[in-house]
């Protein structure tokens, strides 16, 4: 069977996860970091244990081949958000440098795990350079977005060009907008997952024109999440196949409307691991393989 790093919504063969107990490992750890690192609210260890485990067994009953990031001291707990550390290509890895100051760590702890699984990497985003996966999506095997935002810098898109696009991959660029500042967490992925080949789920109201605009001309149909529904991660979506989705519990309209469009929707409470942290189930995984 083929496969490919190449997509957000082909059936998902593999992925990296980073574990609460290996990222958030204590209430102490949680109660030293989580005002530095801009969360809503302090996590609770114990609750965060047991939602992680409940998002984890929707990978494991849809036969995801799971991985594990380790615990690691050089790192805090928003490595539980493991997307944004590295970007999975079919050339190898691509190694981000991070544009939240707290995180800075991460990529090296990604490419030790990398390395030591004989993983290819291609290349390292260098700093002035900023990058983000979360900034990251592809919307077909050979187009991949990035946005232009406060984590994601016109130098670390003009590093990831001169990696992909020798290889023959378009980049389209989304400007992003300041919304709530430098210090909030606003991805391209905030306002973006695409669900199948020509359907994604989005919040238009915070989308850039041109951007959405390239969407529609290639064909997406376009799932609006509600304002009231923004907050909650409503437009977090991850698709482990073709219109099989997980989200965030809380989201009824978008839930709806996504099982409106032919999508088996599954759900996990994620206060503790994604709500508190700005972080839904496309930011606690680094999907590598899905099925050609």
């Amino acid at each position: 069977m083929k496969t490919t790093n190449h997509s957000e919504y082909l059936k998902l063969k593999s992925v990296y996860l980073k574990p609460a107990k290996n990222a958030f490992v204590s209430d102490i750890l949680i109660s030293q970091q989580w005002r530095e690192l801009n969360y809503l609210s302090r996590p609770d260890y114990d609750s965060a244990l047991e939602e992680y485990q409940e998002f984890e067994n929707c990978l494991k009953n849809a036969d995801v081949g799971l991985l594990f990031f380790p615990h690691n001291t050089n790192v805090g707990i928003d490595s539980i958000y493991c997307r944004d550390a590295s970007i999975a290509t079919d050339f190898g890895m691509i190694i981000c440098n991070m544009g939240k100051a707290g995180r800075r760590n991460e990529p090296e702890a990604h490419t030790q795990v990398f390395e030591d699984n004989e993983i290819p990497i291609l290349g390292k985003i260098k700093s002035p350079g900023r990058l983000e996966g979360g900034d990251v999506a592809w919307l077909d095997t050979k187009t991949l977005a990035v946005g232009h935002s406060y984590r994601t810098n016109q130098d670390g898109i003009d590093q990831l060009k001169a990696l992909l696009e020798p290889e023959g991959i378009e980049i389209i660029v989304a400007d992003l907008p300041h919304y709530k500042g430098v210090n909030d967490v606003f991805h391209l992925m905030s306002i973006l997952s695409p669900v199948d080949k020509d359907l994604a789920v989005v919040y238009s109201p915070l989308m850039p024109i041109k951007f959405r605009n390239e969407l529609l001309h290639r064909g997406f149909d376009l799932v609006e999440v509600p304002d009231d529904e923004f907050d909650s991660m409503g437009c977090n979506v991850l698709a482990i196949a073709a219109r099989h989705c997980i989200m965030v519990e809380g989201n009824p309209n978008t839930k709806l409307a996504l099982e409106e469009k032919g999508c088996k929707v599954q759900t996990y409470k994620g206060d503790e691991i994604s709500v508190k942290g700005g972080g839904g189930p496309t930011c606690l995984t680094r999907p590598l393989q899905r099925s050609l």
